[in-house]
């Protein structure tokens, strides 16, 4: 079950939804999530009251169209998937969001089963002991 934050600067409410879109579809794509295993927080900052702040970091020129990504799933996937996932948001995002690949910022962070509870105050992915 993954976790998704979008933070984007002045978006409006489709280019939201087609991020949303393009990092959903490439989690089931590349790491095999369920379809409806969509749990996201998308955000747009309009560079006022909120912002993103960014340089060129590795060379990488972004631009005020910066998509941070910030990803939390249980660990257990290979270097090559998530290789593969990074790959393909940032073409999904350009096709649905018309975001370039140089823009999309992703960070993943895995954690444990037992750092999960999906409603209830229940951890329904902790084993039992």
């Amino acid at each position: 079950m993954p976790l998704v934050r979008i933070d984007a600067l002045r978006a409006d409410s489709d280019q939201l939804d087609a991020l949303g879109r393009a990092v959903h579809d490439a989690l089931t794509e590349t790491i095999g999530f369920p379809a409806d295993d969509r749990f996201q927080i998308l955000t747009s900052h309009d560079g006022t009251t909120g912002t993103l702040r960014f340089d060129d970091y590795l060379g990488v020129h972004r631009y005020d169209g910066i998509v941070f990504v910030a990803i939390t799933m249980r660990s257990g996937r290979a270097p090559e998937q998530k290789q593969a996932l990074y790959r393909r948001i940032a073409e999904l995002a350009q096709e649905y969001a018309g975001t370039e690949p140089r823009n999309m910022f992703v960070t993943l962070t895995e954690n444990e089963s037992i750092d999960w509870s999906l409603g209830n105050g229940v951890a329904q992915y902790a084993v039992e002991q």
